[in-house]
């Protein structure tokens, strides 16, 4: 059909209203499951300090004569692992104009920024907490002082051997007062061996890791182990079952847990580690909380600062166990 002379159109009217949907649109993940779970402490120096101890071997020959004087072995002292705070900050600046404009999707430019941020620092203390970083006192002027992460404090280490014969390293990552990284093993693909000889390890000294957190690599391998198996009740809908395929593992159970263990994934792991959590003996301890903080006016901008000063800790790194050197 031939359009009429003289029709005013939309391609030609001048002063047309924005079509801009009202809202922000933003997926990234925030969620942080290391520290969820993990206790809050009070910490007051930045070097923070706690014990640990164990009981000797239990014995099947401790049997005595009868009338037998008292004999005495030295007492072994408790054990004294520390961790230094680490300072976390993101910085905020915004002129007051781009402040007052009016913006699509937001009442104010600084608000926005001020929680965008507020979620990328807890993203980047969660990336430490499940991190290998080592521990370090910084020096003055010249480099931050660091908390270590969970991959240098756990001793239970079990290298990945894709044929289900494990090197298992008990030697502590805790030397000189700060916590080392030791070597790894040759990359080798996770096998269900390596998270048997894992849990293992840490139900051995006592602890009972009821999280395995792990990233999606090696979620997916655990999720291919060969006895994985789902619940039959799955999918069924008013009278009619309905074809569901299951494609992963959420809970593990092994000989070590009568409750299993709970299967987390974590974002911000390496691919090359598992990790066989016990969340009773995990904390992360705060010298000062995350705080916003404005900063001096010095023009025509407003500042703030996102700052916080916390550390991580395994109160007994025995608790816990890892599987490193993966491919």
């Amino acid at each position: 059909m031939a359009v009429v002379a003289g029709t005013t159109k939309a391609y030609n009217t001048v002063g047309q209203a924005e079509d801009v949907h009202d809202i922000i649109y933003d997926i990234s993940p925030t969620e942080t499951p290391m520290l969820t779970m993990a206790k809050r402490k009070k910490a007051s120096a930045v070097l923070h300090q706690w014990q640990t101890d164990a009981l000797a071997s239990a014995s099947s020959t401790n049997a005595q004569i009868e009338g037998d004087d008292a004999s005495f072995a030295t007492a072994t002292p408790t054990t004294m692992l520390t961790n230094y705070t680490q300072i976390s900050r993101k910085t905020v600046i915004v002129s007051q104009t781009a402040d007052a404009v009016r913006h699509y999707g937001r009442s104010s430019e600084l608000a926005r920024l001020v929680t965008k941020y507020g979620k990328e620092l807890k993203r980047d203390i969660e990336a430490t907490l499940v991190s290998s970083n080592i521990s370090t006192a910084g020096a003055s002027h010249v480099s931050a002082r660091q908390s270590a992460g969970f991959g240098a404090m756990v001793v239970n280490r079990v290298f990945g051997s894709g044929t289900g014969t494990n090197t298992t390293s008990t030697v502590p990552g805790y030397a000189g007062g700060v916590w080392v990284l030791p070597t790894d093993g040759t990359a080798a693909t996770f096998v269900e061996a390596d998270l048997k000889d894992a849990l293992e390890a840490a139900w051995t000294d006592g602890g009972m890791p009821s999280v395995i957190m792990t990233n999606s690599r090696q979620k997916k391998r655990i999720s291919a182990f060969a006895g994985a198996t789902a619940f039959d009740g799955f999918g069924v809908a008013q009278g009619k079952a309905q074809g569901v395929v299951i494609g992963g593992v959420d809970v593990y159970v092994s000989d070590y847990s009568d409750a299993g263990h709970k299967v987390v994934l974590n974002r911000y792991m390496s691919q090359s580690a598992v990790y066989c959590v016990d969340p009773d003996h995990v904390f992360v301890a705060w010298l000062r909380p995350i705080k916003d903080e404005p900063l001096a006016k010095t023009g025509d901008a407003e500042k703030r600062q996102l700052i916080g000063e916390w550390t991580f800790g395994c109160d007994n790194p025995d608790a816990h166990a890892q599987i490193r050197s993966l491919t």
